[in-house]
């Protein structure tokens, strides 16, 4: 018998906010995080746009002293982490526990899957640098330690005190959706009670967004207006943004939540994953393999296509994804394409690489338990003639109650991930 899986804790660090009510309250409005580049001098890229993390002060959630033995992408794993843990009622630290007691939360039981797509490349930047000006005995000595993707996973493992498997996902900006689904094969497999399992990236250095603009990946037309530049489906878009942040779900079999009396935000319902095998940055033009992944989601699930009342896309703003995702849609669900709730929250926090499956998660749940959906923002003119015709809740969030929410991720190399969640009273 398939084991339920709940989710009893969220946590977000974005461009539109360091907490989830700040984050939802700001994606209901259509707020943009997008403004230009501050962390670094961006006068020599292309592209002098991002969605940067703003006013984060890692230190409301972590030691200062171990906060320095991190990159920027693990801090912000743990800093949402923290808020994810809060959120479900668990014990600060779970080596400081009476493991006596009837009701103890056992720290062998307790997993992580995370997702990162690139590691500290700020700290590979820097010491690379320092190498080339200084010769390789100057290179920090903790240079491996921070920058390598797994070191995440590693650091909420110790700020937690948890034993179980700690895992790092890579699958580019399927990375957080992946990490979810493993998370949720880890529970089911009955290898772990509860699985702290999301996505991290913190990626915008000027080696990244130059190397994303010499793959024309990037957009350039809006430096001068850079709110209005992450526009899916939109005739006038003219490239991603590049979005930085955490998203992290704490996930629990049913019965362990309930019976500890855990608030349950939704159940994981499914998940689905493929590779379209085609081309390392281009998705497979017709989204043949995308779409298979969302049919594997929905029978993982037991749902139909018609189960699904709103769905989180990819949605990066790029010539080849929107008409790609929006022929995905119309092969996975048939006729009621045109009736899905559709929505790209990238328009306001910008691509956040291997941390969006975790964020869009995220937005899912929320959609589920406030009964809104968030707008694709910017959406003036939709881009029908390459087949853009779906309803991308345009520019103006709408009040919708869904029992189900599905969100993707597509990432390069041809990876895509599917997740499904259904509301907790359904």
């Amino acid at each position: 018998m398939k084991i339920d899986v709940a989710v009893t804790g969220l946590g977000v660090i974005s461009p539109i906010g360091n907490s989830v009510d700040e984050f939802w309250n700001n994606c209901i409005r259509g707020v943009s995080g997008v403004g230009p580049i501050s962390h670094f001098d961006a006068s020599r890229v292309e592209s002098k746009i991002a969605a940067e993390v703003k006013n984060f002060d890692p230190s409301r959630w972590i030691e200062k002293k171990e906060a320095r033995k991190m990159a920027l992408f693990s801090q912000y794993a743990v800093a949402a982490s923290a808020q994810a843990w809060e959120d479900a009622g668990l014990p600060e630290h779970l080596d400081a526990q009476q493991l006596s007691t009837d009701n103890r939360i056992d720290p062998d039981r307790v997993a992580i899957a995370v997702g990162n797509g690139i590691g500290g490349l700020e700290v590979f930047t820097d010491s690379h640098t320092k190498m080339l000006q200084d010769g390789p005995d100057r290179i920090p000595p903790m240079t491996i330690p921070l920058m390598i993707a797994n070191e995440a996973a590693a650091n909420i493992a110790m700020h937690f005190g948890v034993h179980g498997p700690a895992f790092t996902q890579v699958t580019a900006c399927a990375s957080g959706t992946d990490a979810l689904g493993q998370a949720l094969d880890l529970i089911r497999a009955e290898r772990a009670d509860i699985v702290i399992a999301g996505g991290s990236e913190a990626a915008i250095t000027e080696f990244a967004v130059g190397a994303f603009c010499r793959l024309k990946a990037l957009s350039t037309a809006y430096n001068d207006r850079p709110q209005l530049a992450s526009r899916p489906f939109d005739r006038d878009r003219d490239g991603f943004v590049m979005g930085e942040g955490a998203g992290i779900l704490i996930l629990e079999r049913l019965d362990h939540a309930m019976a500890r009396g855990a608030h349950i935000h939704a159940i994981f319902a499914g998940y689905g994953a493929s590779c379209d095998a085609y081309h390392l940055t281009a998705p497979q033009p017709e989204g043949i393999f995308g779409a298979r992944a969302i049919a594997h989601a929905l029978r993982d699930a037991g749902m139909r296509p018609e189960d699904i009342g709103y769905y989180n896309a990819h949605g990066t703003g790029t010539e080849l994804n929107d008409p790609m995702e929006s022929k995905m849609l119309k092969v996975a669900f048939g006729d009621y394409a045109s009736s899905l709730k559709i929505s790209s929250t990238k328009s306001m926090t910008g691509h956040c690489i291997a941390a969006a499956g975790a964020i869009e998660a995220l937005v899912c749940i929320k959609a589920l338990e406030t009964s809104m959906l968030p707008p694709t923002i910017h959406l003036d003119n939709p881009d029908i003639e390459n087949g853009c015709n779906l309803d991308y809740v345009p520019n103006v969030a709408q009040p919708h109650t869904v029992r189900a929410a599905m969100s993707a991720s597509l990432g390069f190399g041809g990876h895509n991930g599917v997740v499904i969640f259904k509301s907790a009273s359904a």
